[in-house]
């Protein structure tokens, strides 16, 4: 009988009921919780790609990195790519 009495004392808890949250406040659970956090998720994805592209496209180095060694921004930096597209071609050009 104890146990009932809990759970209905803890359904009903007091909460002060003048705050205010753009949640929802406390114990909110909304009914679209799975949509609004794929909508928040695909903001967050679309931001983040907006401001990596913005990185690449400004990027700019006064030292290439060296050959063979791993250098993640090699994929995708334009000034990289372009570089080694130069190398490239005036190796096979000389040889």
């Amino acid at each position: 009988m104890l146990t009932n009495t809990r759970a209905a004392a803890a359904k009903y808890r007091r909460y002060p009921k003048h705050i205010w949250s753009p949640a929802g406040g406390w114990y909110s659970q909304p009914s679209n919780w799975k949509v609004n956090t794929a909508i928040m998720g695909a903001c967050v994805f679309g931001v983040t790609a907006m401001m990596w592209n913005l990185s690449a496209q400004r990027e700019h180095r006064y030292k290439f990195p060296e050959q063979g060694r791993f250098f993640p921004s090699r994929y995708w930096s334009k000034q990289i790519i372009e570089h080694e597209k130069a190398q490239k071609n005036d190796s096979s050009s000389s040889s």
